[in-house]
């Protein structure tokens, strides 16, 4: 291997970790309540970067040696941000609040190294989207700014715990209100909760290497002995359904010995909503679902690789539990699903959704049939329906019969399952429930309608950045272009906004490119009259910032089309055939197309769009301007000076306007 090739390896390496650095920090979402604010918007602020990663990993141009030397800078500091994110989701609560001084300290060197780094990086000698690296440099002013302030995290917080910290003796007393309000903010409200804080605090002992921590630690372990005992001996108990504070006059006696198959594996609690996982272990609902967002893909008890992460009521068990807490004298939920706030939906409501979930249990087509048509219709009328409905545990049920031979069956579960999305809520449920597979299918095979609604749905649930991911790992961007080629003017609109949403992703643009997208999209821009130019133009815009959406637009002899376009289309559709246009004109064949253009008469058109056009197809006419002039030796005449607004983010807002009636 020459020099060439090892200095190429190993800029490829580094662009490797760094797209890995920040899928490790996008899996981190739930952090401690003191720093919640100052973690997420620094998680945040690291994941805009994804895309620019994503964009070198595809490229084939080199990484100049001075700006590699800034991105190794860069993968440093994303380092460091992973520890403090991590510690930040699940380290000790009291530690982090004790020792305000030094946690805040970490999160300003990271925000300090973060900004040098990306400070460091000469932007304009990489091979990115003009989007991109606006998007680059508005990450990189948000922590030049996040550096310059402190924000504290909550004072009186910190004085509660220091008063109680500081009293140096296990016996010293405590006033019972500020331990109600640590208890509180804290989150220490359960028993599983202090469990949590507990091993944290041994972490924190492991992590020191067998070095005497200090006496620190152990004060702070008698700290959470001291909330540990106030929430044992208060009159005040948790309600395990409502997770709020109730008398303890209202909490019943002490249960009978519960048998093990009765114990969730998790909490060894007795199970009030048993569900089964793909290795065919049963366990608490809330407990197995935690597990799973926490980016376990594992089975608790046995350790194995789950297949598929759907959960299913299991009924026989739940009939069984009822049966021995009938006959020890325990009270416990006559519900078979999962408790409901009263607010989502009346008893009434409750009732007959439970009843709609038992049918779509049933072996007989035609109460399925039946129950799945009056969960869609309910799940369309209003936000209390939709957290009702999903909360009772529809959505694996409605994801088991996106296989039934049923079209019917099949187009009522699909479009319950679209109209439940709505909620956002349900938008992390629906995946967590391995129901996309089964959506691609329905978008494959089923009636033309169930097939529209298919598509709305990967767009709602596409909405949310990480499901991009999913749902284009499951060939549902194939079947998507396969409708926008074939289906009805409705479901060539609801594929297309499919499509555009899962594009925005990187990693999704070649396996668009590669399914044929773009041959379809001029179909549809040669095609004025079916009502898609917006649509296509919009996508292609997207697809011109990838290598391989670049070599497929100019295969397919666009640069006509669009010099046609930005003579005489919308305002809005002259910009984005500018941007294509332009993206075509920074490649291989840059001089090529240039030509191509310039014989098709695009001179005049430019120069209007440069001073009358769009603010961001002002930019895009100037750019293309002033690289006509410099590769084709063109007259001063030419250049157009024109007043432009680079505001950061502008083409993601304009992109997504096009769409925004879904």
């Amino acid at each position: 291997m020459d020099e060439e090739e090892t200095g190429e390896a190993a800029a490829r390496a580094v662009v490797e970790r760094l797209v890995k650095s920040v899928a490790d920090i996008s899996t981190i979402s739930d952090f401690r309540q003191a720093y919640k604010k100052q973690l997420s918007n620094l998680s945040r602020r690291i994941k805009l970067l994804a895309p620019m990663f994503d964009e070198l990993s595809d490229s084939k141009a080199p990484i100049p040696v001075d700006v590699l030397r800034s991105l190794v800078s860069l993968q440093a500091s994303l380092h460091s941000a992973l520890d403090l994110l991590r510690f930040g989701s699940e380290g000790s609560k009291l530690f982090m609040v004790l020792e305000r001084d030094e946690i805040m300290k970490r999160f300003q060197d990271v925000t300090v190294q973060l900004e040098q780094a990306l400070g460091g990086i000469s932007l304009e000698k990489l091979d990115i989207s003009d989007e991109i690296r606006e998007q680059v440099e508005l990450v990189h002013a948000q922590l030049k700014r996040a550096k310059e302030r402190v924000d504290l995290p909550d004072v009186e917080l910190y004085n509660d715990l220091a008063s109680i910290y500081n009293k140096n003796t296990d016996h010293a007393s405590a006033d019972p209100a500020i331990l109600h309000r640590l208890s509180d903010k804290l989150q220490l409200v359960s028993i599983s909760d202090l469990k949590q804080e507990s091993l944290a605090l041994h972490e924190l002992v492991a992590a020191s290497d067998g070095r005497d921590p200090g006496e620190n630690i152990e004060k702070m372990s008698m700290l959470l002995k001291k909330i540990k005992d106030f929430v044992l001996t208060q009159d005040l108990e948790i309600d395990t359904v409502t997770n709020q504070k109730v008398p303890s006059s209202d909490v019943k006696p002490l249960v009978p010995v519960i048998p093990d198959d009765f114990r969730c594996p998790i909490s060894l609690e007795l199970m009030e909503d048993p569900v089964i996982v793909a290795s065919g272990q049963t366990y608490e609902r809330q407990c197995i679902k935690k597990w799973l967002e926490g980016g376990h893909d594992t089975c608790p008890k046995t350790q194995l690789k789950l297949p598929s992460i759907s959960l299913t009521p299991n009924y026989v068990l739940r009939s069984l539990i009822s049966q021995w807490c009938e006959a020890n004298g325990v009270e416990w939920p006559k519900s078979p699903f999962m408790p409901i706030s009263p607010s989502a939906c009346s008893s009434s409501e409750h009732a007959n959704v439970d009843s709609l979930l038992l049918k779509l249990s049933s072996p007989s087509l035609d109460e399925q049939r039946a129950a799945a048509g009056e969960l869609r219709l309910l799940a369309k009328r209003n936000a209390d329906n939709r957290i009702c409905i999903a909360e009772a545990g529809a959505i694996p049920l409605l994801a088991g019969l996106l296989n039934t031979v049923d079209p019917c069956i099949q187009e009522h579960a699909v479009t319950a399952l679209l109209n439940l999305s709505i909620y956002d809520e349900n938008k992390r449920r629906i995946i967590s429930s391995g129901a996309v597979p089964g959506v691609v299918h329905v978008l494959r095979n089923g009636s033309m309608e169930a097939r529209e609604n298919a598509a709305a749905t990967i767009f709602s649930l596409s909405v949310v950045d990480e499901n991009k991911v999913t749902i284009g790992a499951t060939g549902a961007i194939s079947a998507l272009v396969s409708l926008l080629s074939v289906g009805s003017p409705r479901g060539k609109k609801d594929a297309a906004t499919a499509l555009f949403n899962l594009c925005i992703y990187q990693g999704n643009k070649g396996k668009a490119v590669r399914a044929g997208l773009v041959p379809t999209l001029m179909g549809l821009l040669r095609d004025p009259a079916g009502g898609m130019v917006d649509e296509a133009l919009a996508i292609l815009a997207i697809l011109s910032s990838h290598h391989e959406g670049k070599a497929a637009i100019g295969a397919a002899k666009a640069v006509p089309l669009l010099v046609d376009v930005i003579r005489s289309g919308s305002p809005r559709n002259r910009e984005n055939a500018a941007a294509v246009l332009l993206h075509l004109c920074g490649g291989e064949r840059l001089q090529q197309h240039l030509a191509q253009a310039q014989e098709c008469g695009v001179m005049g058109p430019l120069q209007e769009l440069a001073l009358n056009g769009t603010e961001r197809g002002k930019r895009k006419a100037k750019q293309l301007l002033d690289r006509m002039s410099r590769f084709l030796n063109l007259p001063k005449q030419f250049e157009v000076q024109a007043e432009v607004s680079t505001a950061p983010g502008e083409q993601s807002g304009f992109l997504a306007s096009i769409f925004s009636g879904q």
